[in-house]
């Protein structure tokens, strides 16, 4: 690994069993409370209910819709400290076959600085290459500069594509977003 030191035995990554889902929707609760308290309305975040999300999450888990979709959890010994989902590229503009996407790149806000974030990024690009995938994209809110910074340090960058997400599907609470991209090099011997 090139004068990086192995992570210890208690932090790693792996992809995500459906009795992960309690925990996975319990980080993306805390995270989304953290992340839009500026943005969505405090009655949207406080009515958040860990056990429906979980149940969704144990559905996705249980019955992906497509077998490249995955859900790759970052632990901390047992502990869930993260999350990322890998999966085909949706965007109208892309080769869903050729193209991935890396989405929800979460890690817990109790835990973060902790690397949690780096391993998880890794696992999901190493995921998406065991995928046969050749490249990927992945959209962040357009003023999210920690994560864009994140990503652009590990080989993404803008490729000019944007879109405004309306959250409450109403009108009033909207979310820009920018998307960045990343190719994989081919290490596979022809």
């Amino acid at each position: 690994m090139g004068g990086m030191t192995a992570p210890s035995a208690d932090v790693s990554a792996r992809v995500a069993w459906a009795e992960d889902a309690p925990a996975i929707a319990a980080v993306q609760v805390r995270a989304w409370r953290s992340s839009y308290a500026g943005l969505l309305p405090a009655e949207v975040l406080d009515g958040l209910r860990p056990d429906d999300i979980a149940a969704a999450w144990r559905e996705a888990l249980g019955r992906p819709t497509d077998a490249r979709n995955r859900v790759i959890v970052a632990l901390e010994r047992n502990l869930v400290t993260g999350f990322v989902v890998t999966g085909p590229a949706g965007d109208p503009d892309c080769d869903p076959v050729a193209t991935g996407e890396l989405t929800d790149l979460t890690v817990d806000p109790h835990k973060r600085g902790a690397g949690h974030g780096s391993r998880l990024l890794q696992a999901g690009v190493d995921t998406l290459v065991a995928d046969r995938f050749s490249g990927a994209v992945s959209w962040l809110p357009a003023e999210d500069d920690a994560l864009r910074a994140f990503l652009t340090e590990a080989g993404w960058g803008p490729d000019g594509a944007h879109r405004t997400l309306d959250l409450l599907g109403d009108g009033t609470t909207t979310v820009k977003q920018v998307r960045l991209h990343t190719t994989f090099v081919d290490v596979t011997p022809a």
